[in-house]
């Protein structure tokens, strides 16, 4: 495998890391948290990949990568992920290369390639956990809904089993024990992440709250809040996006009966699942939404959890949430969460 894997591999990992990190950092800032708190994860974050490399080039073949050298600058990572499927076809017993592929296509938000990359993973390697938290990561991303059921949920119980240590894992079963209203299940396996946490941080709160969200629902009743909702003076609670969404006269002619209009918001730095989303017949269109923490995907990533979101709209021929070709698109760019004017999107563009 060239060089240029390994290149890539730490880009992505420089990259997937980073978009956890940094935004932790800016809300443990805004919590009033020290820098510190997150500066030895982004450290390594950025060290690390670098040193894997540098740690190749020590011990390999760096004589026989020099023409390899001279063309990495000229390489895309599109290229780069070119020369690694053609590395796959030919060895396609490659464990790693496929774990590689599936993480890069993971940053890449291509989830249905990611979830066939762990896929392959998996038939050379049943046991691989973090080939199947992967799997089901990808998977609730290609869904209408993002649930974690079926064969991704069975991957991620199974994935805990075996790493108990896996903090994606857990935390990702837990949200699938929640989505299913087993609140108890949810706030156990929780709970097994706390002692991997450094007491007192951003991510241990966030846990921890949670936690007692599942608590409450599974006793029956309301969970306890630690912060107090912003209101407005007509007695509405918590962020509330007004939608208004038309479709530019040039596009119009392109929509059929069938299509599917998503309305969402998604964080302005952080993980690409919406936090709030709303789906429509397009045939409604012109048409208004309002966006609120009840339309959230997950318990933990709803509007409330941001300071600013971009909100966009988008026409599906597929009836998919994921951005398709031929797919029509528009948006209104970043706004702040609790803005209470009409945010207006012309859907005016082709994927």
């Amino acid at each position: 495998m060239r060089l240029a894997f390994f290149l890539i591999a730490a880009a992505m990992v420089v990259v997937a890391l980073l978009l956890l990190l940094l935004p932790l950092m800016r809300h443990g800032r805004t919590q009033g948290r020290p820098r510190g708190v997150f500066a030895l994860p982004l450290a390594l974050a950025l060290l690390l990949p670098i040193a894997a490399v540098g740690l190749y080039l020590a011990v390999g073949t760096p004589v026989a990568l020099n023409g390899v050298m001279r063309a990495v600058p000229d390489m895309s990572i599109d290229q780069a992920v070119d020369e690694l499927k053609t590395h796959l076809a030919q060895q396609p017993n490659d464990l790693q290369g496929w774990m590689l592929l599936g993480q890069t296509y993971a940053v890449m938000h291509r989830p249905a390639d990611a979830r066939d990359a762990y896929d392959h993973a998996l038939r050379l390697d049943a046991d691989n956990s973090v080939a199947m938290v992967g799997w089901a990561e990808a998977d609730s991303l290609l869904r209408d809904d993002h649930r974690i059921e079926g064969r991704a949920q069975a991957l991620l119980q199974r994935a805990v089993k075996i790493d108990p240590q896996s903090q994606r894992g857990l935390w990702l079963l837990g949200i699938s024990q929640f989505q299913h209203d087993q609140y108890a299940d949810a706030a156990a396996t929780w709970r097994q992440l706390q002692p991997q946490l450094e007491p007192g941080s951003t991510v241990a709160k966030a846990v921890a709250e949670q936690i007692a969200v599942a608590e409450a629902r599974a006793n029956g009743g309301q969970a306890p809040t630690t912060e107090t909702p912003a209101s407005t003076a007509d007695g509405q609670q918590g962020p509330a996006l007004q939608v208004q969404v038309s479709l530019a006269p040039a596009l119009k002619d392109k929509l059929v009966p069938g299509d599917t209009l998503f309305v969402y918001a998604r964080a302005e730095q952080g993980p690409p699942m919406p936090l709030a989303v709303a789906r429509l017949d397009a045939s409604a269109l012109p048409a208004q939404v309002t966006l609120t923490d009840a339309m959230g995907m997950t318990p933990q990533f709803k509007l409330s959890s941001a300071q600013r979101v971009f909100v966009g709209a988008r026409i599906s021929k597929s009836g998919q949430a994921i951005a398709q070709a031929g797919d029509l698109e528009g948006d209104a760019g970043v706004v702040d969460v609790q803005t209470r004017t009409p945010i207006k999107i012309s859907i005016d563009k082709v994927h």
